[in-house]
């Protein structure tokens, strides 16, 4: 801990755990995708660090929240377990691969990816008449290979990113499998959970955490990132569809500013 209050502003970092988890719980996501630029920008941290320190809070913070999501019986089971068989295994591929390629123009694709999503999302979420509901189709047995291939391509990119892949997981649910909002991110904070597990044992394994500041943002995550859940799962539908949509779009315009400007 010593090494951290030389190396770094401990205060800032545990507000960072404290926006990225209740984000998390809201959004169904890890919350790397902001917590990473953040502790660069705001608390000093190495860069090696801020990319991969966070994965180990993502994982407490998903499940603190799936703990919200389970009680509103909003999982599917065939497509959590379908994403993970193949998630995991990629994301441990993408994390070996990270040592190799350069992350910087992969981010920036990513983060355009993800403003396109987003600003998509939104434009059908305006369309669509206040009377009308999303219904999940049978995604198994319809979109299984879809699912797969999604798993093995956001699997990929979250071990080169070091990121829990939970905004991909949780804009390709309801835009390729039609899932209601609260639906789509409650599958996606457990594949977020279960997906962090191998990138930070990897990321770990390559030396890039600092075990110091994952435990601060761990510990700030998990309150923060149940009452966000608490709170998504009582916000009406159609007010959480275009803050998520939103969301997406300021993230991403948020990543690709940072990694031009650093």
């Amino acid at each position: 801990m010593i090494t951290l209050l030389q190396q770094t502003d401990y205060l800032v970092v545990l507000l960072i755990g404290v926006i990225v988890g209740y984000l998390s719980g809201l959004l169904g996501k890890g919350g790397s995708a902001v917590s990473t630029p953040a502790l660069q920008i705001f608390a000093g941290v190495n860069p090696f660090y801020a990319l991969a320190s966070p994965l180990p809070a993502a994982i407490t913070s998903t499940i603190s929240a799936t703990t919200v999501y389970s009680r509103q019986k909003l999982f599917n089971r065939q497509v959590i377990i379908t994403g993970a068989l193949f998630g995991i295994p990629a994301t441990l591929a993408g994390a070996w691969l990270s040592k190799f390629l350069p992350g910087e123009t992969l981010m920036i694709l990513t983060a355009l990816f993800i403003v396109s999503i987003g600003g998509s999302l939104l434009f059908s979420f305006l369309r669509k008449k206040a009377h009308e509901e999303e219904h999940a189709v049978d995604a198994i047995k319809d979109h299984h290979t879809l699912i797969v291939m999604a798993s093995l391509g956001i699997g990929l990119l979250s071990g080169l990113l070091a990121n829990a892949g939970g905004v991909l997981f949780s804009s390709f649910f309801i835009k390729k499998l039609h899932m209601p909002i609260k639906q789509a991110l409650a599958c996606s904070i457990v594949l977020s959970a279960l997906l962090s597990i191998p990138g930070a044992l990897a990321h770990w394994w390559l030396g890039h955490i600092d075990w110091n500041i994952a435990l601060l943002l761990s510990l700030t995550a998990i309150p923060s990132s149940y009452l966000g859940a608490k709170t998504a799962v009582k916000m009406k539908s159609p007010l959480l569809e275009k803050l998520f949509a939103c969301t997406l779009i300021i993230f991403g315009v948020y990543d690709i500013i940072y990694t031009l400007w650093k």
